[in-house]
């Protein structure tokens, strides 16, 4: 009897051991599978993380240059754009890599548009500076391509327009030469880039007179612009207030009014704008940048930040009191809903002078 007692409890000791170490072995499997998921999990997060952040560093992480079109010849409004953001970007050192400026003149922007739409589909390595003639080409018949066509980025400013004669000129007033091509449209040739000739002839039929019928000369830009006028060429011209900046302060211009709604500071403080002279005219002309159709999402955001960034500096307020532009920065959905409305506002314009394309 005491033999098979000693037996039994050997049997409960062991079955009682037995039992703890499933216990143990269990938890300790249990300890190794949780470290090994968490293990697995962190491993998993790191490279996802890594992953993140090399996508957001790879589209110009490799230093190559960036190419900032203006689509018309030195000294218009574009290249002036052009060239005042790199010094920005240069400035306040907001991108580590080269932003050269390539002027690509022709057909006030149609040629450098259809190159960007046909050539640069999908490619983060170039970017333009556009404005109004993106919509008024394209509604006047003069380009095969729209806004709607690329990948808008950001608006940068607004720029108002302004009439300008020769300080030797016989006209005093807008009023005075409105007047004069009221009666005699052939008789005063005015020089006007393709979407600056829309707010003058909105100027002309304000007074009652035939905005189809004014004389324009086309030109590229406010360099090509000025030359004709101290050549004699053109007897009055309209642009951008920053082509016309210099030769207004230094006197070799007049300006005979601007379509802001308020008058402006700087050089055009004098300057009466177009309703203070019974005109009831006001336009501005909004600025951008653009990049080809089916720019990669990352380059697109990260131009808008930059963008954003450089706007907000003080070496661009200067720039823009300068040159007399107003920063109205819009990305997004808000820069694409304005877009919208602005394009409706110009087929309504180009519609009233006769210039929409039937």
């Amino acid at each position: 009897m005491s033999h098979l007692k000693g037996e039994c409890c050997l049997k409960r000791l062991k079955t009682k051991w037995s039992s703890l170490f499933v216990v143990v072995l269990s938890l300790l499997l249990l300890l190794v599978g949780c470290s090994s998921n968490s293990s697995s999990n962190s491993s998993s997060n790191e490279e996802k993380a890594e992953t993140s952040g090399e996508a957001k560093e790879s589209v110009y992480s490799d230093g190559k240059p960036v190419s900032i079109v203006a689509p018309a010849s030195p000294g218009s409004g574009w290249d002036l754009t052009a060239r005042a953001l790199v010094e920005v970007f240069t400035k306040e050192k907001l991108v580590d890599f080269p932003v050269p400026v390539v002027n690509e003149a022709g057909a006030t922007g149609a040629v450098s548009l259809s190159q960007l739409v046909t050539s640069q589909k999908g490619k983060a390595d170039k970017i333009s500076v556009t404005s109004t003639p993106i919509m008024s080409n394209y509604l006047r018949g003069l380009s095969d391509y729209s806004y709607e066509d690329v990948t808008m980025i950001a608006r940068l400013m607004t720029e108002y327009y302004t009439v300008v004669v020769p300080k030797d000129s016989e006209y005093q007033t807008l009023t005075d030469l409105l007047e004069a091509i009221k009666a005699d449209p052939q008789s005063v040739a005015i020089g006007a880039s393709g979407d600056d000739q829309l707010p003058f002839a909105l100027l002309l039929d304000a007074v009652g007179g035939d905005g189809s019928a004014i004389k324009f000369i086309s030109y590229e830009g406010g360099g090509e612009i000025t030359n004709a006028i101290l050549n004699g060429d053109i007897k009055a011209a309209m642009s951008g207030i920053s082509e016309f900046s210099a030769q207004i302060d230094a006197g070799e211009f007049r300006a005979l009014g601007v379509t802001s709604e308020e008058r402006l500071g700087g050089v055009m403080a004098d300057v009466p704008t177009a309703i203070e002279q019974g005109i009831d005219v006001t336009f501005g002309n909004w600025r951008g940048v653009m990049g080809p159709p089916d720019m990669p999402e990352e380059a697109v955001a990260y131009w808008a930040d930059v963008i954003e960034k450089a706007l907000q500096t003080e070496t661009w307020k200067d720039l823009a009191e300068k040159n007399q532009w107003e920063t109205t920065f819009m990305k997004g959905e808000e820069f694409q809903t304005y877009l919208d409305e602005t394009n409706e506002a110009y087929k309504k314009g180009l519609e009233t002078t006769n210039q929409l394309k039937k």
